[in-house]
């Protein structure tokens, strides 16, 4: 796995288990409601995968970008599709996302080579 892959994974699980550990219901619950909003429903994972990389890219959130394109990933979505989600949040959010796109780019091209 890519170093940089590597870091962010590594220092997002620490991190979560540092906040989950001080047993805070409003963070449990949102933890919770976060993970359920992305189980299988009336859309499937890899479509709200996508649904959320767009937002991420649009609020300019690169973790959240990063843990997208991650389980985005996981989920089978191909580079071709990834650069039509990238068109849209670029259309969406404008210009202001192209730093954000380079990012986002450069990660997915990490995960291909895992």
């Amino acid at each position: 796995m890519s170093n940089i892959v590597e870091e962010f994974n590594d220092y997002r699980v620490k991190m979560n288990e540092v906040i989950l550990s001080k047993n805070n219901l409003v963070m449990k619950r949102l933890w919770n409601l976060d993970t359920n909003t992305y189980e299988e429903g009336a859309l499937d994972k890899k479509t709200k995968e996508m649904l959320g990389l767009v937002a991420s890219m649009v609020l300019r959130c690169d973790d959240c970008i990063k843990y997208h394109l991650g389980k985005s990933y996981e989920l089978g979505v191909t580079t071709e599709q990834m650069y039509e989600i990238f068109a849209v949040a670029n259309i969406v959010g404008g210009t202001i996302v192209i730093p954000h796109t380079r990012r986002a780019a450069e990660y997915w091209e990490e995960l291909q080579k895992s």
